[in-house]
């Protein structure tokens, strides 16, 4: 038996909504560095804007883990990519925990 949180039985014990939360300031420090952004990275600047934000988005809630769920392969290869092994090693956290 491990001691690692089991995610299909409970949430409990596993931040999901802030370590989504710090790999998304991790993901800014690339994006918002104009030699590593491109135009994928800056609509999705535009999908980060929209947190919290359900009026601004015809009422569809917007959060980090849907964003992380959702572009998964996407921050797998900007992490690998500019060899981020911080944001990586938490990425793949929250893919086996919180996705």
């Amino acid at each position: 038996m491990t001691n690692e949180p089991d995610r299909y039985v409970t949430y409990r014990n596993i931040d999901c909504e802030g370590n989504a939360k710090k790999l998304m300031t991790m993901l800014r420090k690339h994006i918002d560095d104009e030699e590593k952004t491109n135009a994928f990275w800056e609509k999705f600047k535009g999908l980060l804007d929209q947190i919290g934000k359900p009026v601004e988005n015809n009422g569809r809630q917007i959060d980090e883990i849907f964003l992380i769920h959702t572009y998964i392969n996407n921050l797998y290869e900007i992490f690998e990519e500019y060899q981020d092994e911080t944001a990586l090693t938490l990425l793949d956290q929250i893919e086996r925990e919180c996705c």
